[in-house]
């Protein structure tokens, strides 16, 4: 079962590992502000870790089969009777577990984080409004 184990934090982590270089993306894309860069990074960690936590609370009901780490196992070491899908799902409950509570606290991380640049002063990019279309063409035409 450790064989279990060390593919499915290796195939998670790898999951998670792309996840969070599309977050570090958008934050490096906010990074004109310090604040809004750690509230995208905190808000995006957050959907990540409530992916990976319902992942979690997913895992015993998936079919072992159709997942990354079946593909990754060799024949000895998947699960072949009951009791050892069983085992399986409890595994892939608890790295996912892991990694979304891992994710929650770097989430929790970021919005502390933003909150310093705040009390020293930042304030989050607030875009400028727009006038609207039907206000824009209400222009009076000088005669």
């Amino acid at each position: 079962m450790e064989k279990i184990r060390e593919v499915a934090v290796f195939c998670i982590g790898r999951a998670v590992m792309f996840g969070s270089l599309a977050i570090t993306c958008v934050m490096v894309g906010f990074s004109f502000n310090p604040v809004s860069a750690f509230r995208a990074g905190a808000v995006l960690t957050l959907l990540m870790a409530a992916i990976l936590i319902w992942k979690a609370y997913a895992a015993a009901s998936q079919n072992p089969k159709s997942t990354e780490v079946w593909m990754y196992l060799d024949q000895k070491a998947r699960p072949a009777n009951e009791h050892s899908r069983f085992m399986f799902a409890a595994i892939m409950r608890d790295v996912y577990a892991r990694f979304g509570q891992a994710s929650l606290a770097v989430a929790c991380l970021f919005f502390a984080i933003s909150l310093v640049f705040v009390m020293f002063g930042f304030e989050a990019y607030q875009p400028e409004p727009r006038p609207h279309t039907a206000q824009a063409t209400e222009q009076v035409v000088p005669e």
